[in-house]
């Protein structure tokens, strides 16, 4: 086959991901057609029904192989989350930044700075709730109005911490996965464009609606504190005097240890001997909270703490696969396209690379202008965030920066600008369908009318961060 020369599966290659471009589009779920491109790809590359049977098994086979360190790591950090629930150490740990709360511009940036910090370690969705049920009542008591609040949720939570995630590093190992590149660069890169975004966007947000801040003795605050909802309190248990003593030492223990960590990781990073690469720094993470649990379970269950720890991870399990169980069949499809993974899937020597050959096909037709490949890999991400995940578009945009790599921009620094764009879209920042759902109904606001807010700062702040982007990278 000539190197620049398309063939029948590579036609089909093309077809299923424009085919999957348009069913994200419509807001339609994309594993029956990543699933179905696999069949039919693999039968015509191999001329056998049954290789094609065999190739939906050995995607999803190898997909889960390379992922399932990402779905330890959820499980762990939910696990940990719902241990220090039993202990009600979660509320402790938010309660005292209650009394900085002082007016509704002060509210505005604690909100920001305390969602961004939980949401790094735990995820956005978790901490909503409690976030919302204990600090938003105190936000809004001081002036700050109940939407405006919610922007400040959104875009440090939803947006910010999650469009980087560079704690449990879930999104950038999906890009990573799927360009063919180093976790930690595609981490480090969109932690960079992820901060650049948020700022921009949190404070562009503060100057379009500091004006609706209003004083805090307005009678109106008082009337949209009470319309937030009560945190979910279903996992708490009566407290003794015992629990109070360990739930005090776990709200402290917990910030503490975690933090150490990730100075530690910062250390090694700029000063150590070896950097932790891959997904070790992960690793670690995931390791540490799993001694937490331990110990959070072991105070709390004493007799019983072996059934405990076995609830709580068979539990962060669940939520790991309903949050990410569909992205497996997506990333076998879209490993398919890549040489590196294609080999173990139709079992052949010479492996295809079927997305960058279409790609090295049709570069003579695309403008050769690194900001031009930027945006396309921003927008292609912003599109396949409009099926509400955020992280299902995220094996696409990563093999498609393998491909469309340059000497003047490499795949890291693209993959990391596609994922920016499919998570603060997908991720809640800018889609009414998504998680920001969660944080509009425990605000007690409209979930389009959120989206409203959202949308101006947010496309501002991811512009300037992908030019930025070009430039820095």
């Amino acid at each position: 086959m000539n190197k620049m020369g398309l063939t029948i599966p590579h036609l089909l290659y093309g077809f299923f991901t424009l085919l999957i471009l348009v069913t994200m589009i419509f807001r339609r779920g994309i594993v029956l057609p990543s699933l179905l491109g696999t069949f039919v790809i693999a039968c015509v590359y191999k001329g056998s029904i049954v290789s094609g049977f065999m190739a939906i098994f050995y995607a999803n086979l190898v997909a889960a192989q390379e992922l399932f360190s990402i779905f330890l790591i959820i499980t762990f950090m939910l696990a940990l989350l719902n241990a220090l629930k039993d202990l009600r150490a979660d509320v402790l740990m938010i309660q005292p930044i209650q009394k900085v709360m002082t007016n509704g511009h002060l509210s505005y940036f604690v909100l920001i700075i305390v969602t961004y910090c939980i949401s790094l370690f735990f995820w956005p969705t978790p901490a909503v709730p409690l976030i919302c049920a204990l600090l938003v009542p105190a936000a809004i008591r001081s002036g700050l109005p109940a939407i405006t609040a919610a922007v400040a949720i959104t875009i440090a939570g939803q947006g910010m911490a999650l469009s980087s995630d560079y704690i449990v590093q879930v999104a950038p190992a999906l890009s990573a996965k799927a360009a063919g590149v180093e976790t930690s660069v595609v981490a480090d890169r969109s932690l960079v464009l992820s901060l650049i975004t948020g700022v921009i966007a949190s404070v562009l947000a503060y100057l379009f609606y500091r004006k609706s801040i209003r004083s805090k003795e307005d009678p109106r605050n008082q009337v949209e504190a009470e319309q937030i909802q009560d945190y979910d309190s279903s996992g708490h248990k009566a407290a003794s005097k015992h629990l109070i003593k360990w739930s005090r030492i776990f709200a402290w223990l917990v910030p503490v240890v975690l933090l150490a960590v990730v100075g530690y990781m910062l250390y090694n990073k700029f000063f150590g001997s070896s950097d932790l690469i891959g997904g070790e720094g992960a690793a670690l993470v995931g390791g540490v909270a799993v001694i937490l649990l331990l110990l959070a379970t072991g105070v709390f269950g004493k007799r019983n703490a072996l059934d405990y720890v076995g609830n709580h991870i068979t539990n962060g399990f669940v939520f790991a696969f309903r949050a990410m169980g569909p992205v497996i069949p997506i990333a076998g499809f879209f490993f398919l396209g890549s040489a590196e993974f294609s080999k173990d899937i139709l079992l052949v020597e010479e492996a295809p690379s079927f997305l960058f050959e279409i790609i090295t096909s049709i570069q003579s037709f695309l403008p050769e202008s690194t900001v031009f490949v930027a945006f396309s890999l921003l927008l292609v991400g912003i599109i396949t965030g409009l099926d509400g995940s955020g992280f299902s578009g995220l094996p696409l945009t990563g093999a498609l920066a393998a491909s469309l790599q340059s000497s003047s921009i490499d795949a890291s620094t693209l993959a990391a600008i596609g994922q920016l764009g499919a998570i603060w879209s997908g991720g809640g920042a800018l889609i009414a369908w998504s998680s920001l759902i969660a944080v509009a109904g425990f605000c007690g606001v409209s979930a389009i009318e959120l989206v409203r807010k959202n949308f101006f700062p947010v496309v501002i702040g991811l512009v300037i961060a992908t030019i930025a982007a070009v430039f820095i990278f």
